[in-house]
């Protein structure tokens, strides 16, 4: 048997062993769901046949989300995660190569050259903002326009301005807003006015399913029929489906959360001030390079490169564990001699 040379080519995953007691670094959110609501979707899982295949278009859960927003159910698309819905919106479109704004999401060029698509990078200015004018001539000749808002792993939303000078291309456009939730604005109407936007949405950061897999984006009916058309069949199993009704009836839990979270960033970034980039989603971009410092005390974080070499980005936990994150921290920069 002999490996394709483009396979060989991908990097393999760098696995951090789970036996590390902190783990900031996945942007999870730190709060499973109570028992009760579990038990909710244990009810609506007796209900369902567990032989027969999900819905082929997962229409069930398409209604639930649209009922959420108050929109069509052809207006939403849904996926196993985010993750399958990118790996489809990369060649969806015409164009000569998709358009991304390093430091930014990495899946969006990974998705790319699994297809063999070239990718046009436009870096963020200084301050991690879009370049809206550049964005846009470079848009002219591409199939996709991936911008995310808050930026992973900047944490910082993108101006409105600047988004819609790419919007007035034409060209399709992905606002990836996974951590949306935590920053208290989105731009998903705008697809009334955009039919060439695409709000990507994710049920893994502040509503606690990172571990069932669940993703969605919002566009016009047209975008969702050409997805559903390619669309792998069943992706979205009756599981998956059940946990995000439950969740969707639940907002007010999710909110509570979301707050919590926020208040917790807020305070980790006070501390370190002067080393810590304003964020507007679950996590922290910081200027340091504590790494190996911080794995040695049993924290993972993530590690940064290229641009962001130097830095970690830190995600938000529970306040005990942001209590050793803090302390660890504060050692670190002492023994740096920055305390």
């Amino acid at each position: 048997m002999r490996i394709g040379g483009l396979v060989k080519s991908f990097e393999p995953y760098r696995v951090v062993e789970e036996d590390y007691p902190i783990r900031l670094d996945k942007n999870e959110n730190p709060y499973d769901l109570p028992g009760w609501v579990k038990e909710e979707i244990f009810e609506e899982l007796r209900e369902l046949s567990f032989n027969r295949y999900p819905h082929i278009t997962s229409m069930p859960v398409r209604e639930a989300i649209a009922g959420f927003y108050g929109v069509s159910p052809e207006n939403v698309a849904v996926g196993n995660g985010g993750d399958e819905l990118l790996s489809y919106l990369v060649w969806l479109f015409e164009g000569d190569y998709i358009v991304t704004t390093p430091p930014t999401f990495g899946m969006y060029g990974f998705y790319a050259k699994l297809r063999g698509i070239p990718t046009v990078e436009v870096p963020l200015r200084e301050d991690f903002t879009i370049d809206g004018d550049a964005v846009a001539e470079k848009a002219r000749d591409a199939a996709v326009v991936f911008i995310a808002s808050p930026n992973n792993p900047t944490g910082n939303l993108q101006p409105e301005e600047e988004i819609t000078k790419v919007l007035d291309t034409g060209t399709a456009v992905v606002l990836d807003e996974a951590y949306a939730e935590f920053a208290g604005r989105s731009l998903w109407r705008l697809i009334e006015e955009y039919p060439n936007l695409i709000v990507l949405r994710t049920f893994s950061k502040a509503f606690s399913l990172a571990g069932v897999r669940a993703g969605y984006f919002l566009a016009s009916e047209e975008v969702v029929d050409v997805l559903y058309r390619v669309k792998s069949p069943f992706s979205v199993g009756v599981m998956t489906m059940a946990a995000v009704k439950v969740v969707l009836r639940h907002y007010d839990l999710v909110e509570r959360r979301v707050a919590k979270i926020i208040e917790e960033r807020e305070r980790i970034r006070k501390a370190f001030r002067e080393f810590t980039y304003p964020s507007d989603a679950n996590f922290l971009l910081m200027r340091l390079d504590a790494y190996e410092f911080l794995l040695e005390r049993g924290i993972v974080v993530r590690k940064l490169f290229g641009r962001l070499d130097g830095h970690i980005r830190v995600t938000i936990g529970r306040k005990w564990e942001n209590r050793k994150l803090v302390e660890a921290l504060r050692e670190y920069l002492e023994v740096e001699g920055c305390g």
